[in-house]
């Protein structure tokens, strides 16, 4: 029986071959893009997994509303950690990271730059039980200056040696003994460390501040233990002990209810650890995560790409209905039953369908590189896998079911004795469902289109739109406190050279991943035991030549000048921060002020920090564009470190790096140059959009090409069928360009029907998607017509092909027969 399928299914696939070949070849493309998505799709939700308890182990975030400013965090205070285990039944064990930047590490005289380097709480090994290589668990953490390194990090400096009792010594100053060496973190995890420093020996991890959030906290908890009854406690738990020293900022009347009647609150959740690289995007996420939206995307997406390539099984095999109607015709006069002749048309199916199966992993194992090189991921075939194997079985089952079952049922169903006498419709007459297909086919692709179009627009308007400040042309020198003393040694020799037109030193930038640091403040001599008072602000470190060359806009009093010793005291704000402030008249000249500082017991608001406002500079965006733009104060750091900043001209850059490595190596030899340009470094903020426009595009091709590579096949088909009524056409005197409009007519009525149904739809998705953005482009009917104009003239080239093609044969050889 197989046999005998396969020789009808042989010999009808070469009696068609070049429309059986596109079919193929649609079919393989389309299963080949739907095996890397669902090899990319089981990546990503296998996140955080491998951790031994993952499904035990939370992270905690904060809900921050203080001052006018809302922060949606990762961070946590200093004593959460070790107040968790103490307090909270459930909480089985529980540790705190606090990260602070890169570090330079050499185990002799050359450094070598190391940015996944984090402080951790000796407790790290009982929550997230990763097994070591090297060491032992007990105590690995629990002495000062002791670190865990990973496989990799350890390979580096003690290839082929026992690193445990070997010391590095980390920013030139500080030597850290190795107790440990860990298997190295895999790929698919929200964070990637290659050295944990205990952080017994950081002053402000031991801390009791309760006020201050600057560590991410992760916990361990009891098996059957309820998060939400746990939230519970832990904000019942952080209340007890923030409202002591509220009060004391306060003043004794202070009370929550006051406190959060007043628009204020500092709330802290429960996040699963397996939520956070699909649901989450806080504030201080130790690497940018991916979103659970996106996976539903392309899940979308294979399964578009996989209907579209099925649909042109199905409308080529109706459409050649009346090439096999007499097959059908003469076996049912033989005897063979409906159920024969529908297992002999799902047979068929089922053997193309294994065939595109296999022909789709050799296109897929071509395809998935240049799909990692888009998506950023290494991503491979599972070749070994025994379950590969089975599952793409089970999908050719699946797929041969969907393709073949209503060609199947259409074909088997015709009446033999009309079929014999040649009576079956044709070409177009009588295919609903055939155009239905079609235009479901394009309907697909028209918001494939559109959701390309926008989502690269969205981009484009982000990169050039004015954001406050001037990032091109900008180079980054980092690592900066590894020249010590000769960091303006180095901002001077550089900006002497006619290739720099200015320079600044500060960590503070506007781009994520540079310093922040926020605290309140308020306008001298107002009551701050009314809340209301107080403005939470970022406060940013900065030098005389800051906002020059930064090209930032001074809209009201002036920028610092070393003319103006006073300037060491003043201060200059964005408008964000002017309107918090609600000054009474004009900002220039007031004062404002800030705690003296912070310890375990609390703000002192003795001998408060004293600043006179100077200038105020328009608002610029430092954050995402997904965000408002928040209150920024800038005051001059008199050592500053962290990032010299350069501005040049373009046509310089190669003389410039020139420059800068070789003033670095003067002043700084043997430590490692690093540095990046200021419009990459914001780029990077929309890497993950980007990836995604990128791969959407692809994908969006792909189906587009599967689509009109059916509608090439069925425009041919149509023709060959009509081929003899193009013929008396050509022998009474119709045009080659009127016959082209006459085949091509009926497939642009359904391209139109399928822009009516997919328009909306499009519109409504992105519509959602844009709302993201604090800052967005505006939907117009301009995109709408651009993706009518690229869908109908891709249309209209694939049929005009193949019509001009039908329309040029000689009308004798098309009724030569007659």
């Amino acid at each position: 029986m197989f046999r005998n399928i396969l020789k009808i299914a042989l010999r009808n696939f070469w009696k068609t071959k070049s429309i059986s070949f596109i079919n193929v070849l649609g079919l393989s493309l389309g299963m080949a893009l739907c095996m890397i998505i669902a090899i990319f799709v089981k990546n990503e939700l296998s996140y955080d997994r491998h951790f031994p308890n993952a499904e035990r182990i939370y992270r905690i975030s904060s809900d921050i509303v203080f001052g006018g400013n809302a922060m949606n965090m990762t961070f946590a205070p200093a004593p959460m950690a070790e107040a968790l285990v103490a307090e909270i039944p459930e909480v089985e064990a529980a540790v705190h990271f606090r990260q602070q930047g890169s570090f330079l590490i050499k185990r002799y005289e050359d450094n070598i730059k190391e940015n996944d380097v984090v402080f951790a709480g000796k407790s790290f090994l009982d929550v997230f039980d990763i097994p070591l290589v090297q060491g032992s668990r007990e105590k690995a953490l629990d002495e000062p200056n002791t670190m865990l390194v990973s496989q990799s990090l350890a390979d580096k400096f003690f290839k082929g040696e026992n690193a445990i009792g070997q010391s590095l010594i980390l920013d030139n100053k500080t030597s850290y003994s190795i107790t440990g060496v860990f298997a190295d973190i895999p790929e698919n995890s929200h964070f990637q460390f290659h050295a944990l420093l205990a952080a017994e020996g950081l002053a402000e991890a031991k801390s009791g501040q309760w006020l201050s959030n600057n560590f991410q906290t992760y916990l361990l908890v009891h098996p059957g233990s309820d998060p939400n009854a746990m939230e519970e406690k832990i904000r019942a738990m952080s209340e007890k002990h923030m409202a002591p020293v509220l009060k004391q900022v306060l003043g004794e009347d202070f009370t929550l209810e006051q406190f959060k009647a007043s628009g204020n609150k500092v709330d802290y959740g429960l996040q699963p650890l397996l939520d956070i690289h699909l649901h989450s995007d806080l504030l201080g996420e130790f690497k940018a995560n991916f979103s659970i939206t996106y996976i539903y995307l392309f899940i979308a997406i294979a399964v578009f790409i996989l209907l579209i390539a099925c649909i042109n099984f199905m409308n080529l095999a109706t459409a050649k209905s009346s090439n096999r109607a007499k097959e059908v015709g003469v076996r049912k006069t033989m005897g063979s039953g409906r159920n024969e002749l529908i297992g002999q048309f799902l047979g068929e199916t089922f053997i193309m369908s294994l065939f595109s199966f296999l022909l789709a992993i050799l296109l897929a194992s071509l395809l998935l590189p240049f799909f990692n090189d888009l998506a950023g991921r290494s991503l491979k075939l599972p070749l070994t896998d025994v379950m590969f194997y089975l599952y793409l079985l089970l999908g050719a089952l699946i797929v041969g079911l969907i393709a073949g079952a209503y060609p199947a049922l259409f074909l088997s169903g015709f009446n033999p004795s009309k079929v014999l006498k040649g009576d079956i419709s044709k070409g177009m007459k009588s295919s609903s469902v055939r155009s239905s297909l079609v235009v479901f086919q394009f309907a697909i692709s028209i918001i494939l289109i559109f959701c390309t179009i926008v989502l690269f627009s969205q981009m484009n308007f982000i990169q050039n739109k004015n954001l406050g400040f001037s990032k091109d042309q900008i180079i980054m020198v980092h690592d900066l406190y590894a020249m010590g003393s000769q960091k303006q040694a180095f901002k001077e020799q550089v900006i002497s050279s006619a290739l720099i037109e200015k320079g600044t030193l500060s960590g503070y930038l506007p781009v994520s991943g540079t310093n922040r640091s926020d605290t309140p403040w308020w306008v001298s001599g107002r009551d701050i035991q009314n809340q209301e008072n107080l403005v939470s602000i970022q406060n940013w470190r900065v030098d005389f030549d800051y906002i020059s060359t930064l090209g930032m806009k001074v809209i009201q009093g002036r920028d610092f000048s070393l003319d103006f010793p006073s300037d060491s005291s003043g201060v200059i704000l964005n408008e964000t921060a002017v309107k918090n402030f609600n000054f009474d008249g004009d900002p220039i000249g007031q004062k404002i002020s800030s705690f003296s500082g912070d310890n375990d017991n609390g703000f002192s608001t003795e001998n408060a920090e004293l600043r006179t406002v100077i200038g105020v500079v328009e608002n610029f965006h430092f954050e995402s564009l997904k965000e408002n733009i928040g209150a920024v104060l800038m005051f001059i750091d008199p050592n500053p470190t962290g990032i010299a900043s350069f501005k040049f001209q373009a046509e310089d850059t190669k003389e410039v790096l020139s420059l800068l490595e070789g003033k670095w190596n003067e002043l700084a030899p043997g430590q490692p140059f690093t540095y990046s340009f200021l419009d990459d470094r914001f780029a990077s903020m929309y890497a993950s959009e980007t990836r995604i426009g990128k791969v959407f595009a692809a994908f969006t091709g792909f189906a587009i090409f599967i689509a009109c590579m059916g509608l090439f096949a069925l425009t041919a088909f149509t023709a060959e069928q009509r081929r003899k009524e193009i013929g008396i056409r050509k022998t009474l005197g119709a045009s080659v360009s009127s016959l082209v409009l006459l085949l091509s007519k009926e497939f642009t009525k359904l391209v139109l029907i399928a822009f009516v149904i997919a328009a909306p739809l499009g519109w409504y998705g992105m519509n959602k998607w844009l709302q993201d953005y604090t800052y967005r482009i505006d939907l117009g009917w301009t995109t709408l017509l651009i993706v009518m104009g690229l869908v109908m003239a891709v249309a209209w080239t694939v049929m005009g092909v193949q019509s001009f093609r039908a329309a040029r044969i000689n009308p004798v050889d098309s009724l030569k027969g007659e």
